[in-house]
């Protein structure tokens, strides 16, 4: 599966969730849950309503925080909050452990821009205007999501560039932003003719660790699935200020994806203490390009206990993949590469046993079709019998749905 994004208005988090919805309506529920998982406090509204902007229709994604003072809410409710603390919240939180990775991936391309253009370290950022519960849950619901759709690969055309002043708590700055012009190095822009903040930090960092691609060089025929449309809160002069989102198949689903090539990074730590080396390892996640970072337990030379690393990552990304892996362990050395993967046709399906909403994941196989209920979804799930029966249940509709189609 494919996932384009059109930022004809622009985007931002808000924009990213309400079209990644739009295009999977069902999704949703399981959205909201998530970011209740992540402590939202129960007197914030979080919603989809309808929205038309000149002429497309599409839905916004709301977030209404009252104004209240609640001095004993984790995070607290004022502008300051440092990304330290943030992300001990999240990595606290009752998220899924791959949805509470992605969201501190996503926090920590935000907190290493704003580290650079401040000259302080990403744990001693403030997020200011980011720390604030919209923003959070902008950023666990895009998390939720991505990890949901399981899609293969991301891409974006070129992002609208903006133009004039927007006040934060750093004072008056140049649209775009500092933080958003340091996440977004390197990507494409146009200068539409259209004033004001276009890309936020939020969605510029949902941008870098999707590590979309802005290349065409894809000739691969595929089919067009569903479309998703997630509108901003601001409104332009003959313009949608609209995120548009294409969902892609190959042409041939029946067979396995080749999958391109992949980078393969290998090294062994022993002289890191587990604690560090599992900062680092959060830190290497969140750069651009990175598809996987694996620990395994290793034992070394003098019968050392050691770590092996294995980090997968776009080719294109290797060098600064690379970097990251000095700068971010102790090791001072490793082995690097490219492989060929072949990927199986998968798809994502949303299965409701009683009152329970169980993701299954459907992989194509040759001549068969097998299905695997996701194990984040049983964790709420007491008993071994129990999850045992939800399990078998969810797999086997799952299974019968005639009209379920693995997508590459």
């Amino acid at each position: 599966m494919l996932i384009h994004l059109d930022a004809v208005g622009g985007i931002a988090g808000d924009m990213f969730i309400a079209a990644v919805t739009d295009a999977f309506p069902h999704l949703r529920d399981g959205m909201l849950a998530a970011i209740r998982l992540a402590g939202l406090r129960s007197d914030i509204d979080c919603r989809f309503v309808d929205h038309r902007d000149h002429a497309l229709t599409g839905s916004r994604f709301i977030v209404n925080i009252p104004h209240v003072h609640v001095s004993h809410v984790a995070p607290p409710s004022h502008h300051h909050h440092d990304f330290a603390t943030l992300r001990a919240h999240l990595l606290g939180s009752a998220l899924s452990p791959a949805v509470r990775e992605r969201a501190v991936a996503i926090f920590t391309v935000l907190a290493t821009a704003e580290g650079r253009i401040h000259g302080a370290t990403p744990d001693a950022v403030s997020f200011h205007e980011l720390g604030e519960w919209d923003s959070i849950a902008d950023i666990v619901g895009a998390a939720w999501l991505i990890d949901a759709i399981g899609a293969d690969r991301w891409t974006i055309g070129p992002l609208p560039l903006g133009a004039g002043f927007v006040q934060t708590a750093h004072g008056r700055l140049p649209v775009p932003v500092p933080a958003t012009a340091e996440i977004l190095d390197g990507y494409a822009f146009v200068d539409d003719g259209h004033t004001g903040e276009r890309v936020t930090p939020t969605g510029a960092a949902i941008v870098r660790h999707l590590g979309c691609s802005q290349r065409r060089d894809d000739r691969q025929p595929r089919v067009l699935r569903q479309t998703g449309y997630g509108f901003g809160t601001r409104t332009f002069p003959g313009l949608s200020n609209v995120l548009r989102v294409s969902v892609f198949d190959t042409v041939d689903a029946a067979h396995p994806d080749d999958g391109g090539d992949v980078a393969v990074v290998e090294f062994e730590v022993d002289d890191q203490s587990p604690e560090d080396l599992a900062i680092g390892l959060d830190r290497i996640r969140g750069h651009a390009g990175v598809l996987d970072v694996l620990h395994m337990a290793a034992y070394g030379k003098k019968g050392r206990v050691g770590a092996h690393i294995q980090v997968l990552a776009e080719p294109a990304a290797l060098e600064a993949v690379i970097d990251a892996c000095f700068l971010e362990t102790t090791t001072i050395g490793l082995r690097y590469g490219t492989m060929h993967r072949r990927r199986l046709p998968r798809d994502l399906e949303l299965v409701h046993v009683g009152n329970h909403a169980i993701r299954v994941k459907i992989a194509q196989r040759p001549g068969t079709r097998t299905a695997k209920a996701e194990a984040d979804d049983m964790q709420v799930h007491a008993g071994s019998d129990v999850r045992s029966r939800l399990r078998s249940a969810a797999e086997d509709a799952a299974l019968a749905n005639p009209n379920q189609e693995p997508s590459a």
